[in-house]
C-alpha cells in the first residue's frame, strides 16, 4: 500500500529547480572570491568569510529540504474532500461515544470548562435525522458521550449524554437542537455517575433486585430517573380489599405506568414532566418479572454487637417470616411504648405488622438475643420520593444503646439507596427517639404539630463510614 502511494507520487520539479539555482549561486560566489583573494592583501580574511557563507547556505539548505520533503504535494493537499467525509469527520468527534461510554469521555469528565448534559429529543423516523442533530452538536463544540434511541410509533426519542463547553445555556442548546428537527427536548445537567453505559446499568441493578426484593423500587427509580413509585397494596391494614390491580402484561398511560407488583397489588410509577417510551416500559416490566421470579428474599448476613453491659445481640434484615416473632414482641410491650410507636389505637397495631415486614415496602432491621428472642424492630420505609425511619424497642431493652444503632444503619441503609433526607414521626414527649435522631450528628429540622413531632435529618457522605459504637464482628 506504502509503495504504490510512492509510486503514484508527482515529480517536485520545483525543489530540483530552486537547488540547482542555488549551486549555480553557489559557484558564481566561489568565483568572486578567488579573484578578489588573488588581487587584495585582506585575502585570508576573505577565504574565511566565504567559508562562513558556504557553511550558512548548506545549512539553510538542510533545514529546506527536511522542512519540505515530508508536506503533502499542493495539488493533493487543495483537492477537495469525497462526499461524506466532512459529514464522518465531524460525527466522529460528536458521536464516538454513540454505542456506550467513549474512551475520550470518561477520560475527560472532569476537564475544566465543561460541563455534563442528559438531553433528550424527538426527532422524525427518517434517515439524515440523527445526522442533522449531530452536526448541530458538532456546531456549538459539544461531545456526545452516549446515545440511547427509543422508537415510538411515530418518530424516535433520542437520549444523550454530552460533554459541552461552560460556557453553553441550556436554551441556546434547545434553540439549536429546534432548528435541527428535535421536538420536545428535555435538558438537565449530569454527573460522572452517568458515565456508566446503560448495558451495565442495568445488570448492575438486575442484580441488586436479585440479591434484594425491597431493591425493586429503587432499581426502578435509577432506572427510569427522576419518579414516584408507589406500592399500593391489594389488602389494606384493616383487611378490606383496596381494588389495586393490574393486568400481567402492565398498563402504560402517557406519563404513568401500573406493573403488577408479584406480591400483591400494584406498583404505580409516575413521571409527569417526561412520557414514558415502551422501551422504558419493557425495562421495567423485565425487572418486575424478576423479581416475580425470584420470590421473597432478603441477605442473611448477620451482625453480633456487645452491648456496654456485656450482653451480645444480633442484627440481621427481618421479612415477614419473622411476624410470630414480632407479634409476640408487641405482646410483651407496654401499651405507652406501642402509643409512641405507632400514634393510634394500640389494639391495630399487630395489623400494621404484616405491610412493615414486607420488601416491597421497605427495609427492616431486626435484633435478637443470644437466645433468639426478638426485643427491636426498626423500619426504613419508602414513603414516594422521601423516607421514613421508626422503631421499636421491648421495654425492658431500653436505654442500652439498642435504638441508637438501629437508626444509625438504617441511616446508612438511606444513604445507600441514594435517599438525601429520613424523617421521624413520634411523640414530642419520646426523649429517648429525640436523643438517638440527634445522637446522629447531621442537620435537623422539627416540626411540631398538636403534639406531633416530626424530625428530618439531612443526610452527608461522612454517616456511613462512621464506625459503629459496639464491638461488632461479622458472622454470616
Amino acid at each position: 500500500m506504502t509503495s504504490a502511494k510512492s509510486a503514484r507520487r508527482p515529480h517536485h520539479w520545483r525543489r530540483d529547480l530552486i537547488e540547482l539555482a542555488a549551486l549555480f549561486t553557489a559557484v558564481a560566489v566561489a568565483d568572486a572570491i578567488t579573484n578578489l583573494v588573488g588581487h587584495q592583501p585582506d585575502g585570508p580574511y576573505l577565504l574565511m568569510a566565504s567559508a562562513v557563507a558556504l557553511v550558512a547556505t548548506a545549512a539553510f539548505h538542510t533545514w529546506w529540504a527536511r522542512r519540505h520533503s515530508h508536506a503533502p504535494p499542493s495539488d493533493e493537499a487543495d483537492a477537495a474532500p469525497p462526499v461524506g467525509a466532512g459529514a464522518t469527520a465531524g460525527t466522529a468527534t460528536a458521536a464516538g461515544g454513540a454505542e456506550g461510554t467513549g474512551e475520550g469521555g470518561v477520560a475527560g469528565a472532569g476537564e475544566a470548562g465543561t460541563t455534563l448534559w442528559r438531553m433528550r429529543t424527538t426527532v422524525l423516523d427518517a434517515p439524515g435525522s440523527l445526522a442533522a442533530l449531530c452536526m448541530a452538536l458538532a456546531g456549538l463544540r459539544v461531545d456526545i458521550l452516549t446515545l440511547q434511541t427509543h422508537p415510538l410509533a411515530e418518530g424516535t426519542v433520542d437520549e444523550f449524554l454530552l460533554r459541552a463547553p461552560a460556557t453553553l445555556q441550556a436554551q441556546e442548546l434547545s434553540r439549536k437542537i429546534a432548528a435541527a428537527g428535535g421536538a420536545s427536548t428535555w435538558i438537565e445537567r449530569a454527573d460522572a455517575h452517568d458515565l456508566v453505559d446503560t448495558p451495565t446499568r442495568v445488570l448492575s441493578l438486575a442484580t441488586r433486585t436479585a440479591l434484594d426484593a425491597a431493591e425493586l423500587p429503587l432499581a426502578l427509580r435509577q432506572l427510569l430517573g427522576r419518579c414516584t413509585i408507589h406500592s399500593l397494596p391489594a389488602v389494606s391494614v384493616t383487611g378490606r380489599a383496596t381494588g389495586q390491580s393490574a393486568p400481567v402484561e402492565g398498563v402504560l398511560e402517557e406519563t404513568v405506568m401500573r406493573l403488577r407488583d408479584p406480591s400483591g397489588g400494584v406498583i404505580s410509577v409516575e413521571r409527569p414532566y417526561l412520557p414514558f417510551t415502551p422501551t422504558e416500559f419493557a425495562r421495567a416490566r423485565a425487572l418486575v418479572e424478576l423479581d416475580a421470579r425470584l420470590g421473597p428474599r432478603v441477605p442473611r448476613s448477620e451482625d453480633v454487637l456487645t452491648l456496654p453491659e456485656g450482653n451480645e445481640i444480633t442484627v440481621r434484615r427481618a421479612d415477614r417470616g419473622d411476624l410470630a416473632a414480632a407479634r409476640a414482641m408487641h405482646d410483651r410491650c407496654s401499651q405507652d411504648t406501642l402509643g409512641l410507636r405507632y400514634h393510634g389505637p394500640v389494639a391495630d397495631a399487630d395489623r400494621y405488622l404484616d405491610h412493615l415486614l414486607s420488601p416491597r415496602f421497605g427495609r427492616t432491621l431486626a435484633v435478637q438475643t443470644a437466645s433468639g428472642r426478638l426485643v427491636a424492630l426498626g423500619h426504613l420505609l419508602w414513603d414516594g420520593d422521601e423516607t421514613e425511619v421508626a422503631l421499636l424497642v421491648e421495654d425492658d431493652w431500653q436505654r442500652r444503646g439498642i435504638g441508637s444503632e438501629l437508626l444509625r444503619r438504617l441511616v446508612a441503609l438511606a444513604e445507600e439507596a441514594g435517599c438525601d433526607s429520613v424523617y421521624a414521626v413520634t411523640q414530642s414527649r419520646n426523649t429517648g427517639m429525640v436523643a438517638a435522631m440527634r445522637a446522629l450528628e447531621l442537620p435537623l429540622d422539627y416540626q411540631i404539630e398538636e403534639g406531633t413531632l416530626v424530625i428530618t435529618a439531612r443526610l452527608t457522605s461522612e454517616e456511613a463510614a462512621r464506625p459503629s459504637a459496639p464491638t461488632e464482628r461479622a458472622r454470616r
